[in-house]
């Protein structure tokens, strides 16, 4: 089985997301597609983090709603922080042997790889499927680094657009998947830094 990982803090998930997944989901030949919510990315603030609990109940809200086949791999909570993808490979290589491991991401990180821990070993052993950012040339960086190019829409939505918003108390329904309640959002984090 060819499994896409598709990693993030998902801080909070957004319509972009489920877009990425979805597309992975049916125009690629990856049999399944796992979010991997990480607890703390190490290249990320962790002030800015909403709790583990309530990204994760987030997501799972989405995933119920949509209909995509997408699942949601929980294995980061369980290794120790920060989370680094190289060790959740690791894991999940053990737990799942006899599957092919994909990890999914945006021409960004892949822009930003070589700050990732064991970088070179990521991208050796696993397939990488990189969707484009507006920005990057991404058929540049996936011929740099030996990544797949997926052509996927652009999506410009992005976790901090949408806590920026809420911040402000903007109306921010539109950018969210079905299960994730905007009014909610507004009312449980308002005010953060």
């Amino acid at each position: 089985m060819k499994i896409g990982l598709f990693f993030g803090s998902f801080n909070p998930v957004h319509v972009g997301h489920m877009i990425i997944a979805s597309y992975c989901a049916e125009f690629t030949d990856l049999h399944e597609v796992w979010f991997v919510p990480s607890p703390h990315n190490p290249l990320k603030q962790a002030s800015d983090l909403w709790s583990d609990e309530k990204r994760l109940e987030l997501l799972r809200s989405a995933v119920e709603q949509e209909k995509i086949p997408v699942k949601i791999c929980e294995m980061e909570f369980t290794l120790p922080r920060p989370s680094y993808t190289i060790d959740t490979l690791r894991a999940l290589q053990i737990q799942h042997p006899d599957s092919q491991l994909v990890v999914i991401m945006g021409a960004d990180n892949l822009a930003g790889i070589e700050r990732w821990k064991e970088w070179q070993t990521i991208l050796q052993n696993f397939e990488v499927y990189v969707y484009p950012r507006a920005g990057f040339n991404a058929e540049e960086l996936c011929a740099q680094y030996g990544a797949t190019l997926i052509p996927s829409p652009i999506v410009e939505i992005s976790s901090t657009f949408i806590r920026k918003a809420l911040r402000e108390g903007k109306n921010v329904e539109a950018f969210l998947p079905k299960g994730v309640n905007a009014r909610n959002l507004m009312c449980t984090f308002r005010p953060f830094r």
